[in-house]
């Protein structure tokens, strides 16, 4: 399921629409006052309306979607990318830590990655330039870190535990859908352990996640925003949309909107790679070190013939040699989880952490069989 980043140039139809909308309302309120001059310049009887609202009963309790609207919002901001080629957009991301770094998509700041520009905003309209400290194009995270950030109000959002979630859940999207900055959309999480996987729609590799899906509306622009809980914990990085067209995505390439598909990278595998991003600038994936066909087959993960420039498909001394498994072998299941295609497995796979121990099994010759296997380790994007 291609997906992508969340450039995104605010629409200009809808500012077409906001201009006539105050148009038509200037034109009824001076109607509306000079009927009401009139009336009183008669002698008419003139009548008190009571205002709406009591302040006293206005209060918002404590894990209402407002309440928890309140207390995030202060640490959500909107990432503004600008490339050396012009290219860029606007997306979203939020307080990490004390020390100013944002946790976002990587697809939100890859254009600025080069010696390009970054802003983030917050909601009281400051705005900080930026920096990356590190990004993992496969699990579609970055870190970012504001540059004289003296003076920033920096409350880090609590982190949920993502590995707790249920079906069924009540959860709040925060971001910049389009451009609109701090709009706030809540949900349920509709499923779990979803398999993506995602593009940025500018021909780089793609990135691979085993979802949290949700209902909450999520647009070009929400990326890198949080998914909340109803406790207002970070439950994951809103990431990427299924489009009812041709495509999907969070991007200026795929304007769709939201259908109420929309998934996010759980947090609790964000904040692991977040970490090693800020201690090394760079990611470290878990492998089996075995090339396995990306076309979806609903049959399993077949290893390849052969890997990148002719080499074997499964790398001698490997996890996956050491385990036995060769070209041809179809992969069903990894533990308990079945797979479908190669994008199934490799976003399996990225759940666990180097040195892992994990069952999978195969068929061959249409006979199934079961081997434990040691996840290698891989450093970079490369």
């Amino acid at each position: 399921m291609p997906s992508s980043g969340p450039s995104e140039r605010k629409p200009r139809g809808l500012v077409a629409a906001v201009l006539a909308a105050v148009l038509v309302a200037g034109g009824i309120g001076g109607g509306i006052g000079f009927w009401a001059a009139d009336r009183e310049s008669d002698g008419g009887d003139t009548t008190t309306i009571s205002a709406y609202g009591n302040p006293k009963t206005e209060s918002r309790a404590p894990g209402s979607v407002s309440s928890i609207a309140n207390k995030t919002l202060p640490s959500v901001v909107t990432i503004e990318a600008q490339g050396n080629n012009g290219e860029g957009g606007t997306g979203t991301g939020f307080v990490y830590d004390k020390q100013g770094h944002i946790l976002t998509n990587n697809h939100v700041v890859a254009s600025a990655a080069d010696n390009g520009k970054l802003t983030a905003t917050f909601s009281n309209g400051k705005r900080y330039t930026a920096e990356v400290v590190g990004r993992a194009q496969g699990y579609d995270v970055a870190v970012i870190k504001l540059k004289n950030a003296a003076g920033a109000k920096l409350n880090p959002l609590p982190l949920g535990n993502s590995d707790k979630v249920a079906v069924g859940d009540a959860t709040v999207a925060i971001g910049a859908p389009f451009g609109l900055s701090g709009t706030v959309t809540t949900g349920i999480v509709s499923a779990k352990n979803r398999p993506v996987a995602s593009s940025d729609g500018g021909g780089g590799n793609a990135s691979y996640m085993s979802a949290l899906q949700t209902d909450a509306s999520i647009n070009p622009g929400n990326s890198g925003g949080p998914l909340l809980n109803a406790d207002g914990g970070v439950i994951g990085i809103n990431s990427a949309i299924q489009s009812a067209g041709t495509g999907s995505g969070l991007g200026e390439s795929q304007q769709s909107g939201s259908i109420g598909l929309g998934f996010a990278i759980p947090i609790n595998q964000a904040k692991n790679v977040a970490e090693q991003l800020i201690k090394t600038g760079q990611p470290v994936y878990p492998v089996i070190e075995a090339t396995v066909n990306m076309k979806d087959s609903g049959d399993g993960a077949t290893i390849a013939s052969n890997g990148a420039g002719g080499s074997p498909a499964v790398v001698p001394g490997g996890p996956a040699d050491k385990a036995g498994l060769k070209s041809g072998d179809v992969i069903t299941k990894l533990d308990d989880t079945v797979i479908d295609s190669g994008p199934t497995l490799i976003s399996e796979i990225w759940t666990h952490q180097p040195g892992d121990k994990v069952s999978i099994t195969y068929k061959r010759d249409g006979k199934q069989s079961k081997v434990d296997v040691t996840l290698g380790k891989r450093k970079g994007d490369s």
